[in-house]
């Protein structure tokens, strides 16, 4: 007789900013570029532009990640957990509660308007921070 198994299921992280167009855009993209596929990652905003920058589009392609194909979209477009982490990115009370394990809010600022030069160190900044997580999530 056959072992009766669970089936495994992917952790997940999600991100969250306002907008869905920058910070939390680029920090799902890194996770799904650093986890190696143990993670499934998402991102959402508490107030969707409905667009992503097209700043935050050119600076990953620098690093060759393709941004474009990616969508602004709300935390009602999303699963509701659990999650592994839910990462918190400037939304502040506007976030509903999301079920997760682990609730962080990153004190990043928003690059929107800001230079080439400082966005990509805002970007860096999130990819150091997204390294990070994924270390301590194991």
């Amino acid at each position: 007789m056959p072992l009766d198994r669970k089936p495994v299921t992917q952790r997940k992280i999600l991100f969250v900013c306002v907008e869905n167009s920058n910070r939390s855009q680029m920090a799902e993209a890194f996770a799904r570029l650093l986890s190696a596929g143990r993670f499934e990652a998402a991102s959402a905003g508490s107030r969707p532009s409905g667009r992503v920058n097209p700043k935050a589009i050119v600076s990953m392609a620098e690093i060759g990640y393709d941004l474009s194909a990616h969508q602004s979209k709300g935390l009602g477009d999303l699963d509701r957990g659990p999650y592994a982490a839910v990462v918190t990115m400037g939304c502040g009370d506007a976030c509903p509660a999301v079920a997760a394990e682990r609730r962080i809010d990153w004190q990043i600022p928003d690059p929107r308007d800001l230079p080439p030069d400082q966005f990509r160190k805002v970007r860096d900044l999130i990819r150091d921070q997204v390294a990070k997580l994924l270390a301590e999530l194991g």
